[in-house]
């Protein structure tokens, strides 16, 4: 069946330490670590077994950090050049508050789907929401679920982690994956935008709190305020286009100095990023906590009890990729890793079972954005902060999110039985 390291029981255990210390308001990243060693620990590894575990957990968070830490350049500089602002002042005047999340929504999918992880394309889109969210009028819950919804449809067609490592555990062309999940992406933008409306406009917590002032008295006009994103897209968009990669630990920062170089802040760089590293740098330290409970999960038996459940069960095969994707995302808070725990593990069951490759890999990419977002992940922590919401209001958004990861994971079944 399978060697691992520790039992399912015990690395069941640790998540569950983990989500009961968050909620009782410990440190996120300290209830992630405390969990990760008692569930070892009970899971059967020996002190040294479960510490070199979670290292290694924890040691592949780093890429992930890297590219967070970095965009905070781009978050600090939209903010404090003034240029959020501007850009938020101008999609409302131009779109109306009607279309103010659809505007969001699309912002943050197209953002995600050039290449950037969804973490960063919340935490850039967030300063531009905030701005609208204010002027606008409307709630946290209904902006924020319109930046995630967006995101996680941008996720599912994007050059990102979670993508290759299906496409490669799979042996499909990377290209085609992307493709291939075009229209359940669309179908979550749509579902996106009716819920976040939705909920944009119900009482809640406002934007009134969150004061983000510019160093700067007179806006810069809008094509000064939109150079750095385009900046960040346009470099984003070369590896798809033309097959020319550069890196969003490149692009974010860059597009980030472009901005303060064009709107005249040249003189302010050094403080105007300090301000943004001052953003991310909590959800970084976030990442590496997260790592050792997900190297912890990754090397126990869950994964091989999940197969034997199902075949229990008696379930149709193709049932294996959107069910694996969906509970293995749950399980590490994390598409990336459910995605490339799933994909690794069901690919040569579903595959002898008569599943074609490309829609086995889409299925379990599509899946594993349901439920991705639970409290000991950094995406949970990531995205509340990125508008200041207290942890109790961000987990009544898990549902809604779910139904955005779901939805595009219905139609890639669909799309697989037509």
């Amino acid at each position: 069946m399978g060697t691992y390291t520790f039992t399912t029981v015990g690395a069941l255990i640790g998540l569950v330490i983990a989500i009961v210390l968050i909620i009782k308001k410990v440190h996120p990243a300290y209830s992630l670590i405390l969990g990760a060693l008692v569930g070892g620990l009970i899971g059967g590894g020996s002190l040294l077994t479960t510490v070199n575990t979670m290292v290694t957990g924890a040691q592949s968070m780093m890429s992930s950090v890297l590219r967070i830490m970095t965009s905070g350049i781009l978050a600090g500089a939209l903010i404090k050049t003034g240029s959020a602002e501007k850009i938020a002042d101008t999609i409302v005047s131009k779109l109306g508050q009607k279309r103010a999340i659809a505007a969001i929504s699309i912002a943050t999918m197209i953002i995600c789907a050039v290449g950037v992880f969804v973490d960063i394309s919340v935490i850039t889109v967030a300063p531009i929401a905030i701005a609208i969210g204010k002027k606008a009028g409307l709630s946290k819950p209904g902006v924020l679920l319109a930046m995630i919804g967006g995101g996680k449809a941008g996720n599912i067609i994007s050059p990102n982690p979670n993508t290759i490592a299906a496409s490669e555990a799979f042996g499909v062309d990377l290209t085609a994956l992307m493709m291939k999940n075009i229209i359940p992406a669309l179908c979550a933008l749509v579902v996106t935008i009716i819920l976040a409306g939705v909920l944009s406009k119900k009482k809640g917590s406002s934007f009134d709190d969150v004061d983000e002032e510019t160093d700067v008295k007179q806006l810069p006009n809008f094509f000064l305020a939109i150079l750095g994103p385009v900046v960040v897209i346009i470099l984003l968009a070369l590896r798809p286009i033309c097959g020319i990669s550069v890196d969003p630990l490149i692009a974010l920062p860059l597009g980030g100095l472009v901005s303060i170089v064009v709107t005249g802040n040249a003189k302010h760089t050094v403080a105007y990023t300090e301000f943004g590293l001052s953003k991310v740098i909590g959800v970084s330290i976030l990442l590496i906590g997260t790592g050792t409970l997900a190297g912890i999960i990754k090397a126990s038996a869950l994964q091989f009890d999940m197969i034997h459940l199902l075949e229990i069960m008696n379930m149709p095969a193709f049932i294996l990729a959107p069910l694996s994707g969906i509970l293995m995302a749950g399980a590490t808070a994390s598409t990336t890793a459910g995605a490339t725990i799933a994909s690794q593990t069901f690919s040569g069951t579903l595959i002898s079972a008569g599943v074609p490759a490309i829609s086995a890999a889409a299925m379990i990419h599509a899946g594993s954005t349901v439920i991705d977002s639970l409290p000991h992940g950094s995406f949970f922590h990531a995205t509340g902060g990125s508008v200041f919401m207290n942890i109790k209001e961000r987990m009544k958004l898990i549902p809604f999110e779910a139904c955005v990861g779901l939805t595009s994971t219905i139609i890639s079944v669909i799309i697989y039985l037509l």
